[in-house]
This record gives structure tokens, sequence and C-alpha cells, in this order.
């Protein structure tokens, strides 16, 4: 039987990414199932709507009949559940939207999986679950890089709610035998990311000479994985991972937030011959309340056993993600200009 992959979310930054890969590289059947919210963008994928292998459905993950529906009617052999509210700042703002989608959404793809597996009894199905390294918590920085034993501690509405989602899926492989995998990933970087997030935010910022907004004192330290190598490990984890196991993937490149929006200015200092002064731009402000100071990930174990590691150096990657954005202005104001609007719809409470 060949390989049918349903991809929740895969509109998104990541699952766009995933599914280019996907249609480019393997001879799959890729089910796109996306609720398009503003964080998500059909265009990224344009190129593939008229693909063979390629067939997108609009639904939100909470409908659970309709995700039902949509198991049955495409037959997928996997699934990888990627569909999530992502961001920490919003989650502070609007928790209830993430307990929704991370919580109930993730409920109602088990619930839904679960019934079509016992239905069609298919060998190779597997869920995968993919999840953060915030679920853990902030790391001390004299302590060890988390391992896939390292206890759940989430400090926002966000971690919190990704924690939930995992100990749902843990719980369906446990109690309903549902093949399940889960991967906890670092901070991811390169194209199609949304302009809220740090990396393209601060790129965005820079080259339209305002402001850089950096959190507290810039000290909090983050590992940066490139989508390509998160991409590459989650398909890894899907493949080979042992079912019921959890998989640390991450870029083994832990920098302060403050050294990251340095870097970047230091490389738009060197595309710009009349403007050499980025840095200054930078304007700390009030640090968000329980901002972790330090995220770890140990990725010993997927090496061992799965063979994976990451591939870009971020030297090269973070060159190549800011040419992407300064390449690509008109996708930025378009996404940026779709926010807006739908955020006018959060706070009307719509």
């Amino acid at each position: 039987m060949g390989k049918i992959i349903l991809i929740t979310g895969g509109c998104g930054f990541i699952g766009s990414n995933l599914i280019q890969f996907l249609l480019k590289k393997t001879k799959y059947k890729i089910i796109n199932v996306d609720k398009l919210t503003y964080a998500s963008n059909i265009k990224n994928l344009n190129k593939f709507k008229n693909h063979p292998r390629y067939f997108f459905v609009k639904e939100d993950i909470v409908n659970f009949f309709e995700i039902k529906k949509i198991f049955f009617k495409y037959g997928p052999t996997h699934v990888i559940h990627l569909a999530a509210e992502s961001h920490v700042d919003r989650s502070i703002e609007f928790p209830d939207v993430f307990v929704r989608t991370n919580i109930l959404g993730t409920f109602n793809m088990l619930k839904a999986a679960t019934y079509y597996y016992k239905k069609k009894k298919i060998k190779q199905f597997r869920f995968h679950h993919v999840s953060t390294d915030e679920v853990y918590g902030d790391i001390d920085p004299k302590s060890s890089p988390a391992d896939e034993n390292f206890s759940y501690k989430p400090n926002s509405p966000y971690s919190a709610s990704k924690a939930s989602s995992d100990h749902f899926v843990r719980a369906w492989f446990k109690t309903y035998d549902l093949p399940i995998i889960i991967s906890n990933c670092t901070n991811n970087y390169g194209p199609y990311q949304y302009p809220e997030k740090l990396i393209p935010h601060v790129i965005l910022c820079a080259v339209n000479k305002k402001r850089i907004p950096l959190y507290g004192d810039g000290n909090q330290i983050r590992d940066w994985v490139h989508v390509d190598d998160h991409v590459r490990g989650i398909l890894k984890v899907l493949f080979k991972g042992k079912t019921g196991e959890t998989y640390n993937i991450g870029g083994n490149n832990q920098i302060s937030n403050k050294q990251l929006v340095h870097t970047i200015c230091d490389i738009l200092d060197k595309k710009n011959k009349f403007y050499k002064h980025y840095k200054k731009l930078i304007n700390y402000v009030v640090d968000r309340p329980g901002h972790d100071r330090r995220y770890s990930l140990s990725t010993d174990k997927i090496f061992k056993e799965l063979n994976w590691h990451p591939k870009i150096k971020f030297n090269l990657g973070i060159k190549k993600t800011v040419n992407w954005y300064l390449n690509n202005s008109k996708w930025c104001k378009d996404v940026k200009k779709k926010y807006k609007i739908k955020r006018i719809g959060i706070i009307n409470g719509k």
C-alpha cells in the first residue's frame, strides 16, 4: 500500500516546507488539512495546487465529525499533526484560543484517528504529534540539556497547552493502543515563517528602519534549527522511530536573543552600502510575563537510534533566511495585511 500522509496545519511555516519537500522528493499522496488562520498561507503551496498527489481541505481540527470524514475519505496511512496556535505573546492575550486548538483540537484528532485505525486496521498506520521544547520549561544555565525523560514544567499558556496535548497523545497510546510517536523541537527558522516570530520580525523591522524590540536584557537562550533539518527529522521519526516513543529534534546551536539580533544586523550591514547602523535600532522593552531564560534539548537519542543530526550550519542558514525575506517582500506584505484583518476580528470577539 502506498503511503498517504495526512498533515494538519500544512499551510503554516513548518507545514509548507514539509509538504514542498514531500511533493518534490517522494511519491506519497499528501492530504493538507488547514483551517487557514492568520498564520497560515495557502499561497505558500500555490505551485502544487493542481498536483495529482496533493489535496487541500479547509477544515478546523476542532470539528470532530468533519475530521473523521476526512480520514475515511482519503484513507491516510500516516498522520503528521502540526496544526497549533504557537505564538507565546498571543497565548498570554488569548489563552482560550490555545486551549481550543492545541488541546481540544488534538483530542479530536486522536479520537478520529483511533476510530479510523480500529476500523481499517492499517498495519503501517502512525500518528506523529509534533511538539515543542517549551513543554520542559526553563532550563537552568548550569544544567545539561533536557532529554526525553526530563520533567514537564510549562510556564506560558502556549507551552501548557502543548504539554497537555503531549499527554493526551501518550494516553491514547497506553489506553487505546493508537500507534503514536511524539517529537519535541527547538526554535525553527527559515522561509515562510510568519513575520510575528523573532527572526523575520527583526529582519523586517531593520530593513524598514523601525525599532527592533528586544525583551528584557536579551540574554534569553534559545536553540535554533533550520526548518529543512526539522522536516528531515520529522520524517525520520515518523518512519524509523519506535512507536510510543518521544524524540527531541534540535539544532545544537544555543544563542542568546541579543546575539541573534546582532548577527542579523551584521548581515544587513554588509548588504547595505549606505546604512551601517542597524544595531542602533535595537530597543530593549519590558520583558513579557513568565519569560523562560533558557531552552535546551539533548539530541543524543535521535542521533544514536535514528542517525539524525542537523546538517545546516547556523551561520549559513541565517544568511539564506535573511536573503529569502529580502527577496520576498510582497509575501511579507500580504501576510501582514491578512494578520491585521484577522486581528480586528479577534479583538471584537469573532
